[in-house]
């Protein structure tokens, strides 16, 4: 498909970029990640811990790696194993990565790594392992991810203070990006404070989108009425919308005009879990719903393909914003607390990163004895 056919390349036209929300060793190797980046403009990517476990658990690409690094040292631990080989894919796509990286002066060619799971309502030992990440991966152009729980907010301040890029995870309601964007701000005039330079620092807070749809459409259709039922599809974006707003003040505001005077960069808001759950739904749904300048949406390789085979490029993320908090609004009119399922998504998201980070370990442990 010649890239002027190309839904993808549309994007980046229209201000958003399309990052890819996988890694597996073999798409650096074979150069399908080249070829992502050259023919359907990705210009990012992410990693998380279920994604890192399909990867490594449920494939024998890792086997090699694995027996030389035990062939090195044999009493690394399972997690200094997958650390160990979760860097060398980072690093890899990072490299790969890194003329996208220099070409946009930062805004893109960014590889996001994420610490344990296990962490995330621990302030210093959050910053701890994401400053260790960062040390040992050497790379402008990868992102430590934290999740956005109250203990991420203040450690994601304190990494931003210390100069490291972050990919802020698991947001779901607005409340909590706010805090995140003030963190943001926060870390970056405490820095500047310090004689230390801002220039060069990015960030992006990847708030989920389709979970919360899933959550919010099963609460409209217990609530059994047509009216509710005629907002099913809808609270995600709208949600996603009035995130949107807010970057749009904090962003355009006269705090952050300093800081953007002596070389920072917007906090980009990332659009994340963009794959359509509800078979009901266009699957390039909330791609097209979600498109609008100074964001980046990071799509599942499914997601992707869709797209390119038969997305429509329209800027729409800016439109309708008073119908999208009349939604809301009607929302809670049902008696359905928003608040209350964003706070459950998020405890249930850190669950399940951590039981799939679980899941590596134990993956990792037999792996090594029968490669012994």
């Amino acid at each position: 498909m010649p890239q002027s056919e190309n839904p993808l390349i549309s994007l980046k036209a229209l201000g958003q970029s399309i990052w890819i929300d996988f890694i597996q060793r073999s798409m650096m190797e074979s150069g399908e990640l080249q070829r992502l980046i050259s023919e359907d403009g990705v210009c990012g990517l992410t990693s998380n811990p279920s994604i890192f476990e399909k990867a490594i658990a449920e494939s024998d690409e890792y086997d090699s790696a694995i027996a030389e690094l035990m062939a090195d040292n044999n009493s690394l631990s399972d997690y200094d194993l997958f650390i160990s080989l979760a860097i060398q894919d980072i690093a890899s796509a990072a490299d790969i990565l890194r003329p996208v990286y220099d070409a946009s002066q930062g805004d893109d060619g960014m590889v996001s790594l994420e610490v344990s799971p296990t962490l995330a309502d621990d302030v210093d030992g959050t910053v701890m392992e994401a400053v260790a990440l960062h040390k040992r991966l050497k790379r402008p152009n990868v992102m430590i991810k934290v999740p956005g729980t109250q203990a991420g907010v203040e450690a994601f301040k304190q990494l931003t203070a210390l100069g490291i890029c972050v990919n802020v995870t698991l947001l779901f309601s607005v409340a909590r990006y706010q805090d995140i964007a003030q963190a943001y701000l926060a870390g970056l005039e405490q820095r500047m404070a310090s004689g230390e330079p801002i220039k060069g620092i990015s960030s992006v807070a990847s708030f989920f989108i389709s979970r919360v749809d899933t959550a919010v459409d099963q609460a409209l259709v217990d609530q059994g009425s047509e009216a509710a039922s005629a907002l099913q599809g809808k609270i995600a974006i709208d949600n996603a919308k009035l995130a949107y707003a807010y970057y749009q003040e904090v962003f355009g505001s006269d705090r952050f005009k300093k800081l953007s005077a002596a070389g920072a960069l917007p906090q980009r808001l990332l659009w994340a879990s963009t794959s359509t759950k509800n078979p009901n739904f266009s699957d390039v749904y909330y791609v097209e719903e979600l498109l609008g300048a100074e964001t980046v949406n990071t799509l599942p390789p499914a997601t992707l393909v869709a797209f390119r085979d038969h997305g429509q490029a329209e800027n729409r993320l800016a439109t309708q914003l008073a119908e999208s908090r009349k939604e809301v609004e009607q929302v809670a009119s049902f008696g359905i607390n928003l608040d209350d399922i964003t706070d459950t998504l998020e405890k249930d998201g850190v669950l399940s990163f951590a039981e799939s980070f679980e899941r590596l370990l134990s993956a990792l442990a037999t792996k090594r004895q029968a490669l012994k």
